[in-house]
C-alpha cells in the first residue's frame, strides 16, 4: 500500500515548495515547539515521543527544557525517511539523541489500525507525545489509503469522518490511542482540523474522552509558517477526565519567548502576547476551536432563502472548457456548448454582476467561456466534428483521468441550471457574491446559489449577501487558511448568517421543510456536490 511521507520542511515558493506540500513537510519554529514540549513535559514525563521526527526540533527543545529542569530526557519517535535525520544532525542532534527513532511510518499498520484504536487503555504507553503531523490533504492520498483511514476512523469514533479529512487527522487519532493514562499530547495542525464538515463530530468524540487543556491560534502576523497557505493551531490534550472549560489564546506576536512562559505559568501571560480566554468546550466545539467565540445566533441563514451547490467538475478543463475561437475552429455545434465561467480571476474584485458584455469582453481577451457539454449518446450519433474531438480525447488519454473514468460514458458532462448568484468559495480578498445576469454556469471555482423564490428581487438579495454583516459571518462557517484566506464548502455556506435579511427584504424568516430544501437543491443539477 502506498504511504504518504511524514517529515517536515518549509519552502516559500516554486517546485521545491510543491514537492514539500506533497509530502506534508513544514518545519515547526523553535518558539512554538518549545512551548509545546514544555506542556507535554509539565505532566511529569521524562520521555518524549515524536511520531514524525523530521528535522528534530521537538527533540532539541525537549533537551533544552530538560536541561533547564536539571533532568534527564529520553527521546523516542518514528520517521519515514532516514535521510530526514541528516537534517536533524545538521541542527545539532547526535546519533545518541536519535538512537530511539524507528525508521517507519507512524501509521505503518494501516490495515490493523482499528485493532490498535480499540486496545485497552492500560496498553497505551506514551506519556508525552508532541508532533507536527504530515499536512497531507485528502486529494493527495491514494484511494486505498483513504479508504483504510476512513474505516479506521469509523471504527474508532463510531461513525465515518468526512472523506476530505486529511492524513493529519488520523495521525492525531492514532497518537491519542497511544497516549498513556495521565499522559499529555501537543499537536500543531491546520485549522481545518477544527473547521471541516466532520470537525464537530471529531472534537466531541475527543473531548468526551480526553481533557482539552489549551488551544493556541495565531493572528496572520504571528503565523508559525509565513508564506504557507496554512492557518496553524496548537492543541494541548491530556488523557485524564474531561473538563468543561479550557484556555484559548490568539497569539499576536511571532518568535516570542512569551508563548513558552504562558505555558509555564499555567496558561497565563502578558496581554501583549494576545487575547487569552477561558471558554467552554461545548461552545468552542460548536463554534470551531480555531475560531473566536461568537454570541449565539438564531436569525435567518442562507439555506432559509436558497440552496447551494458546487459548480461543474469537468475533470479536464483543458479539454472541456474552451475559447470561442477554439470552438469555432473545431466546428463544435452550439447545441453542445454552454456559456460558462471557470476562473475566479475572470471576475476582478470590483465585479458584483456578470453581464453579457462582461462575457464578450472575456471572449475578446481569448479567455475560455464555453463548456463543451456532450450528453450520453454514443459517439457515432454525434456530428462529425464532435466525433473527431471525442476521439482526440481518447487518443490523448482524457478518458482515463480519475474523475472522468468514473462517468458512463466518460464524456457525459454534469449539468447545472444557471444560478441567480455565484460565490467564489476560496479567496483572501474581495470575497463576494456575484449576480449572474449573463445566465452562465460556473465550474468548480464557484458555488451556485439558487433562490427558492423565483420572483424574489435579486438585487435586494445581492445587497443582503454582500453586506458587511453577511460577509463578516463567512469566518464562522468557512475553513481558514494562511494570510486570511477562507474556503467555504456548499453545506457550510448553507449556514451563513444573514442578520439583516428580514429587515432589508421586508419579510419574516421563511420556514422551509428540510425535504423541500433537498428537492429544491436537486432540481438544479444532476449532482448535489
Amino acid at each position: 500500500m502506498a504511504r504518504p511521507a511524514a517529515h517536515y520542511k518549509f519552502a516559500s515558493s516554486g517546485p521545491e515548495r510543491e514537492a514539500l506540500r506533497v509530502k506534508g513537510q513544514f518545519w515547526t519554529p523553535e518558539w512554538v515547539a518549545k512551548a509545546m514540549v514544555r506542556y507535554v513535559l509539565s505532566g511529569g514525563s521524562q520521555s518524549v515521543f515524536d511520531p514524525a521526527v523530521g528535522g528534530g526540533v521537538f527533540f532539541r527543545m525537549a533537551k533544552e527544557v530538560a536541561a533547564e529542569k536539571g533532568e534527564a530526557i529520553t527521546l523516542r519517535g518514528t520517521e519515514l525517511h532516514e535521510n530526514a535525520l541528516d537534517d536533524a544532525r545538521a541542527f545539532g542532534l547526535t546519533d545518541a539523541d536519535l538512537a530511539g527513532v524507528e525508521i517507519t511510518d507512524f501509521l505503518r499498520s494501516l490495515d490493523t489500525l482499528a485493532v490498535l484504536g480499540n486496545r485497552p487503555w492500560s496498553d497505551r504507553e506514551e506519556t508525552a507525545i508532541v508532533a507536527n503531523p504530515p499536512y497531507i490533504r485528502h486529494h493527495r492520498l491514494a484511494a486505498d489509503v483513504k479508504r483504510t483511514l476512513k474505516e479506521y476512523g469509523a471504527r474508532l469514533i463510531g461513525c465515518p469522518l468526512d472523506g476530505r479529512a486529511g492524513y493529519h487527522v488520523y495521525f492525531l487519532l492514532h497518537a491519542l490511542s497511544s497516549l498513556a493514562p495521565g499522559g499529555r499530547l501537543a499537536f500543531i495542525m491546520p485549522a481545518d482540523t477544527a473547521e471541516g464538515v466532520s470537525a464537530g463530530r471529531l472534537w466531541r468524540w475527543i473531548t468526551s474522552r480526553y481533557r482539552l487543556n489549551a488551544v493556541v491560534t495565531f493572528r496572520p502576523e504571528a503565523t508559525p509558517f509565513p508564506g504557507v497557505d496554512t492557518n496553524a493551531v496548537v492543541f494541548m490534550l491530556e488523557n485524564s477526565t474531561p473538563k468543561a472549560e479550557f484556555r484559548w489564546l490568539r497569539c499576536r506576536e511571532a518568535a516570542t519567548a512569551a508563548l513558552d512562559s504562558w505555558v509555564q505559568n499555567g496558561f497565563e501571560g502578558p496581554a501583549t502576547l494576545g487575547e487569552c480566554l477561558t471558554r467552554t468546550v461545548e461552545e468552542a466545539v460548536t463554534t470551531g476551536l480555531s475560531r473566536e467565540p461568537r454570541p449565539p445566533y438564531d436569525g435567518p441563514i442562507l439555506s432559509d432563502y436558497a440552496s447551494v451547490m458546487r459548480g461543474i467538475a469537468t475533470g479536464a478543463n483543458d479539454f472541456f472548457f474552451m475559447t470561442k475561437r477554439e470552438a469555432d475552429e473545431r466546428g463544435i455545434p452550439a447545441e453542445f456548448l454552454v456559456r460558462a465561467i471557470g476562473r475566479t480571476r475572470d471576475l476582478p474584485g470590483d465585479v458584483v454582476e456578470i453581464t453579457s458584455e462582461h462575457m464578450e469582453a472575456l471572449d475578446q481577451k481569448g479567455h475560455a467561456t464555453y463548456l463543451f457539454s456532450p450528453d450520453g449518446r454514443a459517439i457515432s450519433e454525434y456530428p462529425p466534428a464532435v466525433q473527431a474531438y471525442l476521439e482526440e480525447g481518447v487518443t490523448s488519454g482524457i478518458d482515463q483521468r480519475s474523475l472522468i473514468a468514473q462517468r458512463r460514458p466518460w464524456y457525459k458532462m454534469e449539468t447545472r441550471k444557471p444560478p441567480q448568484f455565484l460565490f467564489a468559495y476560496l479567496g483572501r480578498r474581495n470575497v463576494r457574491f456575484v449576480l449572474n445576469s449573463a445566465g452562465v454556469v460556473p465550474l468548480t471555482g464557484f458555488l451556485c446559489v439558487y433562490l427558492y423564490d423565483q420572483n424574489a428581487d435579486c438585487r435586494k438579495m445581492l445587497e443582503v449577501l454582500n453586506s458587511q454583516e453577511t460577509l463578516a459571518g463567512l469566518a464562522s462557517v468557512g475553513k481558514s487558511y494562511g494570510d486570511g484566506a477562507l474556503k467555504v464548502e456548499p453545506r457550510s455556506l448553507d449556514r451563513l448568517p444573514l442578520p439583516n435579511a428580514e429587515q432589508e427584504l421586508g419579510q419574516a424568516k421563511p420556514s422551509l421543510p428540510k425535504q423541500l430544501r433537498l428537492l429544491e437543491r436537486k432540481k438544479h443539477g444532476t449532482s448535489t456536490g
